[in-house]
């Protein structure tokens, strides 16, 4: 993702590369990757220059980061996935300090995607059951998806519920009929894909499936561009690509 979020800022008229961060020990540490700017493996230096850090690792390693950022007043769009509740915690109090956009995916169309599950959640009420199929490559580390988890959340908002009493992450053996208004999600891995969802909403005698496939993973760091122009000025707090597109207030 690094690579592709580089390529958006190269394209785009009003942003600058200023820093670029990886793990100790990468082989191109050390490496100009664009004019002035080389890969470095240390967050101060990477952050040195820097109105907005745009992040697509690992758990660990946000955490770590983003408490650089909220000590430099960095603000932080962060894209970061299989975020334990101590992770969470830790982006929550680096909010405190900081306005960060915390997203499990920056594609403008799946966000999109996740507004119109809530609203035809709404609209076909408690009659049709839900379930969610993710797919992705084969060497995703975490499942279900965070996308997944986010649409399964639009449709646990929609009826006024939490998730954690509706999910039905996994199914095996002799599990009795399905419990009502459970909130599916199945992950399935392989190949080289870089993520679809289905949203299914199973009626008596129609379904109606709501889609989004991915073909590149470049309008992640396009989504994740727009979020962090959206950050500029803005208050300390932990915000959502909802809010970046307008699609909720708050």
């Amino acid at each position: 993702m690094g690579d592709r979020v580089r390529a958006a800022v190269d394209e785009a008229d009003d942003a600058i590369l200023s820093g670029a961060l990886e793990a100790a020990g990468h082989p191109r540490i050390g490496d100009e990757i664009a004019p002035g700017v080389r890969l470095v493996d240390d967050a101060a230096a990477a952050l040195g220059g820097a109105d907005v850090a745009i992040d697509f690792t690992l758990p660990r390693v946000t955490c770590a980061v983003v408490r650089v950022a909220a000590e430099r007043g960095v603000a932080y769009v962060c894209g970061t996935t299989g975020l334990s509740a101590s992770d969470r915690a830790e982006l929550e109090a680096a909010a405190q300090r900081i306005p960060i956009v915390l997203a499990p995916n920056f594609s403008v169309a799946v966000n999109v995607l996740a507004h119109l599950v809530g609203e035809a959640t709404r609209l076909l009420g408690p009659s049709y059951d839900v379930e969610i199929v993710e797919l992705h490559h084969g060497a995703k580390r975490d499942a279900p998806s965070g996308t997944a988890l986010r649409l399964a959340e639009a449709v646990a908002d929609a009826r006024g519920e939490e998730l954690r009493k509706r999910l039905v992450a996994s199914r095996d053996g002799e599990t009795g009929a399905r419990p009502a208004q459970a909130i599916g999600v199945q992950a399935l891995r392989g190949g080289d894909n870089p993520g679809e969802h289905t949203v299914l909403f199973l009626g008596r005698g129609e379904r109606l499936e709501l889609i989004h496939r991915a073909a590149t993973r470049d309008h992640f760091a396009v989504g994740a561009l727009r979020a962090a122009r959206w950050l500029r000025g803005r208050a300390p707090g932990l915000y959502t690509m909802q809010q970046v597109l307008g699609l909720e207030t708050g």
